[in-house]
């Protein structure tokens, strides 16, 4: 083995553990030797009739059947008869550019909505095994074990269509015109699905994850047209089967998931859990259940830290992991066989903790960590990066209040509460300094502005992108210094999974490495480990220092320092010290809101022209003047672009200052007033700010 390889394999059992590496050894050699296609080989939709998938034989016929899931079935989260209670309060929410009405006609044109982002026209029916960005397929008739995830692009294109996303559009629609022409559209699409797909072949069922969203979308269709002359029994009889072998497919490689330490396993035993729940007539559902419930217990309290961090390091995939509670927290409400005390905390915590890093004013969080376009519940008209739904549906089903005043925000709960939560009392969140030091996440609060920091102490689980230091700066709902997000896990250079490096994000780059090492497409080694200290005043945080041991590793045992400081107002003062024996090459990078600009000063002051007003950004190096760079979309590179939806980038400023030598030192200003009088030397900063001027000295 070569020693690359084996430093990786050293390091991923010093990080992992023997048992990990031993699950993942077994696993391969099971895939490798075809395990699951002898266990669960591909068949036909005939070979898995109603009848095999029940334990109650009497409701095989499909007249009986739906006449049983009409009546008799558990209760849902909403039943369809409440349509004409929900339809008063539906419209106030729509508006010209946000109407489920107009997204549900644009749907029958076969045009669909990826990524809550872009449209593409795929054609009714759409052809499900085809990447629509590039026009790669994958093929159909494989066993699910026999593919590769990222042998055909960027799989995750393909797969986003087949978690019938659509389905909850075609509900809402329904919900304010009735008109059922909405119903018999998914009901077709879900036969061409069906035809197309076959038990265990084909892209579709690689990925238990994305085969539980599927469950959700379709029991949430189910239930929303399940009085539509388009619901005949023939249709019901046939989904059924597709719930059943769902259930199948995620409990045949659930321990996989449960591996990952992540998502995906919470979002599998959420699927085995609501089949389990919804469907006791299957003969697998008190199996189902048990487990599925048993499994989100655990990983509430192992994947969701005590400060209400998530272990993926990921704003959205926290936000992923809280619609997924907020199904099971309340499906078991509803069915009086309530979640832990215990769990019910840990996700109320971890609510509290987005809600601190939310921008009030836009709904926006960070971009931290890896982000894949997943929205679980896409039940109202705000905007993808709009967190105020989530946080909103958390705070009622936690403490029944709600964190923020009416809005379209609020059609989660008619949809999963009803109409009498639209009616609880408001509490607004009080906004505090972030203080959560086993997540790595801080915030600073100025007057109109707020700054949110990252630098975790020790990694518990995989780090996902080498960011740390990195410091957000939100002005006025604008994300001033921004992360510049993800945009394709598997793309052509230059856009292969590239935002996760240190370059992209705002820290301190040094001798062009990052802070860790990429070891995989999803595996940083080793884990670097930070130290924070803070600065408080009145109570609240004010100062923060922190430093990693990313760069220990080079020769010269470099350590990066950076002090992070409001000065009164908006006004913040981000001070870096780059230390480490011989000389070394510093870059510090900032990737800033996309305005107009102009240089107050020739490579020191940038003032930013935004729609909220102008915004200063002033850089100083010592010692020297530092090599500065700015650039705005770079065509060559994935410099000065930022995505928040994934496999969608957008232009913005991409600033840089470099510097080579012993000792150096960076010194950042952000104001909204005109650029403040500063000066550097070895002490440190002098900064004429609003507490009148003082000194900083260097971290």
């Amino acid at each position: 083995m070569p020693p690359s390889r084996l430093w990786t394999a050293a390091q991923v059992l010093r990080h992992f553990g023997p048992g990990w590496v031993a699950f993942r050894a077994w696993h391969a050699a099971k895939l490798k030797a075809g395990w699951f296609t002898w266990k669960f080989p591909g068949q036909d939709w005939a070979a898995c009739p109603l009848a095999d998938q029940l334990g109650k034989p009497g409701l095989a016929q499909p007249e009986a059947y739906v006449a049983y899931r009409r009546e008799r079935a558990p209760r849902f989260f909403f039943a369809e008869s409440d349509r004409d209670r929900f339809r008063a309060q539906l419209s106030r929410w729509d508006t010209t550019e946000a109407d489920p009405v107009a997204h549900a006609r644009r749907i029958a044109a076969g045009e669909f909505l990826f990524f809550s982002k872009t449209w593409h026209d795929c054609g009714l029916p759409p052809d499900w095994h085809r990447n629509p960005f590039t026009g790669q397929r994958a093929p159909a008739e494989a066993h699910w074990s026999r593919m590769k995830a990222f042998a055909h692009g960027d799989i995750k294109c393909i797969w986003e269509l087949s978690r019938f996303s659509f389905a909850y559009t075609l509900v809402r629609a329904y919900g304010r015109d009735g008109d059922d022409r909405w119903a018999d559209l998914f009901w077709r699409l879900l036969e061409d699905w069906r035809a197309h797909n076959p038990p265990q072949r084909g892209p579709q069922w690689m990925c238990g994850q994305e085969t539980a969203f599927r469950v959700m979308a379709w029991c949430f269709a189910l239930h929303g047209f399940l009085r539509s002359p388009a619901t005949t029994p023939a249709r019901v009889a046939m989904l059924a089967p597709m719930l059943a072998v769902s259930g199948q497919r995620i409990a045949a490689n659930f321990h996989y998931a449960l591996s990952q330490a992540n998502n995906h396993g919470i979002s599998e035993a959420l699927g085995l859990w609501t089949l389990g729940a919804l469907f006791p007539e299957f003969r697998r559902s008190a199996v189902w259940e048990k487990q599925g419930r048993h499994w989100l217990e655990r990983l509430g309290r192992e994947l969701i830290y005590a400060d209400g961090g998530f272990a993926q390091h990921s704003t959205n995939y926290q936000r992923l992991v809280l619609h997924d509670y907020l199904l099971a927290v309340r499906l078991g409400d509803l069915h009086e066989r309530p979640f832990s005390a215990e769990l019910k905390a840990r996700v109320a915590k971890a609510g509290d903790f987005l809600c601190q890093l939310e921008d009030e004013r836009s709904g926006g969080v960070p971009c931290f960590g890896p982000n894949d376009g997943a929205l679980v519940l896409p039940l109202n008209n705000c905007d993808y990066t709009d967190f105020r739904p989530v946080l909103q549906a958390i705070a009622v089903l936690s403490r029944g209040e709600r964190r923020f005043r009416s809005g379209p925000w609020d059609e989660d709960l008619l949809w999963l509460f009803g109409p009498e939560a639209l009616s609880a009392p408001v509490r607004p969140e009080e906004r505090k300094s972030l203080v959560a030091a086993e997540s790595g996440f801080y915030t600073l609060r100025g007057r109109e502005s707020a700054a949110v920091l990252r630098c975790p102490r020790r990694f518990r689980h995989r780090p996902t992108q080498a960011d740390l230091l990195h410091v957000d700066l939100w002005w006025r709902g604008l994300n001033v210094a921004a992360d510049a997000g993800s945009f394709s896990y598997n793309a052509p250079p230059p856009w292969d999974h590239a935002l996760g490096l240190t370059r992209f994000h705002n820290t301190v780059i040094v001798d062009e490495q990052d802070q860790m090492r990429r070891a995989g497409r999803f595996l940083w080694l080793p884990w670097a480990q930070g130290c924070v200290s803070g600065v408080t005043d009145g109570g609240k945080l004010r100062g923060w220092n922190a430093t990693h041991d990313g760069y220990r590793r080079l020769k010269g045992k470099v350590a990066h320092r950076r002090r992070v400081e409001g000065l009164g107002g908006d006004t913040w003062c981000v001070l870096d010290s780059v230390a480490g024996e011989g000389t070394h090459r510093a870059m510090l990078h900032w990737l800033l809101a996309d305005a107009p600009f102009a240089w107050e000063q020739p490579g020191r002051c940038l003032r930013l022209d935004t729609g909220e007003g102008p915004f200063f950004v002033c850089v100083l190096v010592w010692p020297g003047a530092g090599e500065v760079g700015l650039l705005r979309a770079d065509p060559d590179s994935a410099r000065g672009w930022r995505s928040r939806y994934y496999q969608h980038r957008e232009p913005t400023l991409s600033l840089s200052v470099t510097v080579t030598g012993c000792g150096l030192r960076f010194a950042t200003l952000f104001s909204s007033d005109r650029c403040l009088e500063c000066t550097v030397d070895e002490a440190g900063v002098r900064v004429a700010a609003g507490r009148g001027a003082e000194l900083l000295a260097w971290p």
